[in-house]
């Protein structure tokens, strides 16, 4: 597809992420659109985002899910830029209005300590860059109506994602086996979302390394200081106005997200 209609789209989901009315899905506006082309409408307001003075802090991971996948019709994960006017934290409610169809998953959070600016990318060198690990809450949303989506629809949508918050505990990477660390979430004390790492590609690394070497062959390499979201450990979870869910996963503790009213 061509630029104009690259930019088109992306002014689409702009507009809907300002007025909070949702968009039909880009697929049926755009029917030829590719992969390809759903990361340029990406990019493009990702560019406006840092134009504006945001500034991108990390990256998610999504579509981890073997199943998630399969019902897209995809056989890979995509990405999303993690910008600082994501970040909350622990306790700090999450005005309402800025979210649009919000649900939570239970994530593990990675933060870098080295560059990794070359594709190419192992599980030993992403163990040696990570400094330490987090529980994570992400908030995923949704500028497209009724989360009628399929691959373009999220990728172009900055990976479906809205906001996160990262407990408040770093932990080493030392003596941990995040493949089987398990998640419980819960809603003011009632179990919504069960999972592990093995959930997220077979373990959590995986799709960090993954991200690691997509992002250095798009020219937007992970950097010293970045988190990374590794992807989801179990169900997603609706949420409502003025919820509160923890998220405790094992080796890791816990990690808190707060929404405040429908106000």
């Amino acid at each position: 597809m061509n630029a104009q209609a690259h930019l088109a789209a992306a002014d689409a989901l702009a507009q809907a992420a300002r007025t909070g009315q949702a968009i039909a899905p880009l697929r049926e506006t755009y029917p030829q659109f590719d992969g390809d082309d759903a990361y340029a409408v990406q990019e493009i307001n990702t560019r406006r985002q840092l134009e504006s003075g945001a500034r991108l802090i990390g990256r998610k991971v999504g579509l981890t899910a073997r199943s998630v996948q399969q019902q897209l019709g995809v056989d890979q994960p995509d990405f999303g830029m993690l910008f600082d006017n994501m970040a909350f934290q622990e306790g700090e409610p999450i005005a309402w209005m800025r979210l649009m169809q919000p649900k939570v998953e239970a994530e593990i959070a990675l933060v870098l300590e080295r560059d990794l600016p070359q594709p190419g990318v192992t599980v030993a060198d992403m163990l040696r860059a990570t400094a330490f690990v987090l529980p994570a809450i992400e908030v995923v949303g949704s500028r497209i109506a009724d989360w009628n989506i399929r691959f373009i629809d999220t990728v172009a949508d900055n990976a479906s994602s809205s906001a996160f918050v990262l407990g408040s505990m770093p932990v080493s990477l030392s003596g941990l086996d995040l493949r089987l660390a398990g998640m419980v979430m819960e809603r003011r004390g009632e179990q919504v979302s069960v999972g592990a790492g093995a959930a997220c590609l077979g373990h959590p690394m995986n799709a960090a390394v993954w991200l690691a070497n997509t992002m250095a062959s798009r020219n937007r390499p992970l950097m010293a200081g970045d988190v990374v979201l590794t992807g989801a450990l179990g169900p997603m979870v609706e949420v409502r106005p003025g919820d509160i869910f923890e998220a405790r996963i094992d080796g890791l503790g816990s990690v808190r997200a707060v929404f405040g009213d429908n106000k």
